[in-house]
């Protein structure tokens, strides 16, 4: 067979995250850490043509390819011309699926940043078997859910394995600083699925399963904690409250475990939180940031305040943190796992930029080329075989060297 023409293709490069991507090949070439051939894609030749210009220099020959989310003709065209597609067209559950069917049809590698767990759960269910015959390997939730949550519990996983020959059953990941802001897309995407769950009773309960994207023969029976309010932790001693990404990372590392054969235990527990801090302030920050929540997700479902929140206080999609923001932006994420035999493994990952934008794009780009070229040898697609993986199963050490040399994070004992 031919070898496709790119290596990578951006698509959905005109939206806010697909910008923040494009500009981080574009730098990422230019600097030479990197031989790419690769290609940015859109419904809109005209704004594809706008970010070309945006890039100066290094846009000017980078290939433009014009396709709809709708047309399955136009993604398939696409499709054949690449060894990897990576999407940032959300909300995905509305726009997403056709992207998904034709690459797995084709055979086609594929990434995105989703964090909606409902879309996904559906995507495995149709999907996997296909992927499977054809080869096609799909990864969602490559930004700030779920790589440094997926990716920090499998490197305490392997510093326990290193220090004590067995794995952490119990693990906890606290929040400890956190510096960004929501653009309009993953504000549509979040209004989208409590809609969703809002008007579907079984989809509510779906949500709440920790183990909802795992195969079905999971086998796991733990109990898992819920971080529903304000509590406090003894592991680090200080008050946590609720963390919104909770809902997909939890579930996301939960399948990691089942997809590597139970390599974590099978009663691996796991929770997210963030940190507020010791004594009454941090007791007092725990309510308010429960409060604040609970208020946001309440005004969401009533349609009167939803239509005034988005009129007047939420970005609208295509809006986001500027390129000052996300520069400032940072985070600080803490990992505490204990071995059945009571053993202690504490790690750390931090990031340079804002999570949800600055940083997930730099996360993004490195799974795109990591699958483009870390996972294909000689023109063969080498390590693991088609299906619907998690970053944590299909990525390894060479992901984790990547996003410290090249996407500003950094993994410490």
């Amino acid at each position: 067979m031919t070898a496709p023409a790119y290596d990578i293709v951006v698509f959905g490069a005109t939206s806010f995250v697909g910008q923040i991507l494009t500009r981080y090949l574009a730098g990422h070439v230019a600097d030479q850490a990197e031989t790419l051939r690769w290609a940015i894609a859109g419904r809109s030749e005209a704004k594809l043509n706008e970010v070309k210009r945006s890039l100066g220099a290094a846009g000017q020959s980078l290939p433009v390819i014009v396709a709809d989310a709708a047309s399955e003709t136009q993604l398939r065209a696409l499709c054949a011309q690449t060894r990897v597609v990576v999407s940032t067209v959300g909300p995905y559950a509305l726009y997403g699926e056709p992207l998904i069917k034709v690459c797995v049809e084709s055979g086609t590698d594929y990434c995105d940043l989703t964090g909606e767990t409902q879309w996904i759960k559906r995507m495995i269910e149709k999907y996997e078997p296909a992927a499977r015959k054809t080869g096609a390997r799909i990864v969602h939730c490559c930004g700030f859910d779920s790589v440094p949550s997926d990716m920090g519990v499998w490197f305490l996983q392997q510093q326990a394995m290193r220090q004590y020959g067995a794995p952490a059953t119990h693990v906890k990941m606290r929040v400890k600083t956190l510096k960004g802001s929501a653009s309009g897309g993953t504000v549509a995407s979040m209004i989208n699925v409590v809609q969703e769950a809002a008007a579907d009773p079984s989809l509510r309960k779906t949500l709440l399963d920790p183990y909802a994207l795992c195969p079905r023969d999971h086998g796991f029976e733990a109990r898992q904690h819920y971080v529903r309010s304000a509590e406090f932790d003894n592991a680090f001693d200080a008050w946590i409250a609720p963390f919104v990404m909770a809902a997909i990372n939890e579930r996301v590392v939960h399948r990691s475990n089942a997809l590597s054969g139970n390599a974590y235990g099978n009663r691996f527990t796991y929770d997210e939180a963030i940190l507020t801090g010791p004594g009454l302030k941090g007791r007092l920050a725990a309510l308010a940031t429960v409060a604040g929540l609970g208020a946001f997700m309440v005004g969401i479902v009533i349609g009167p305040v939803r239509s005034v929140m988005q009129r007047f206080l939420l970005p609208k999609p295509g809006e986001g943190p500027s390129p000052e923001a996300q520069l400032a932006g940072h985070y600080d994420l803490r990992f505490f796992g204990r071995t059945d035999e009571g053993q202690i493994v504490r790690v750390k990952v931090t990031g340079d930029r804002d999570p949800g934008y600055g940083s997930t794009g730099k996360m993004l780009g490195q799974a795109a080329i990591s699958l483009a070229r870390d996972l294909v040898e000689d023109g063969v697609k080498v390590g693991r075989a088609g299906g619907f993986w998690t970053p944590a199963t299909i990525f390894d050490e060479r992901f984790v060297e990547r996003l410290t040399r090249h996407a500003g994070l950094r993994f410490e004992s």
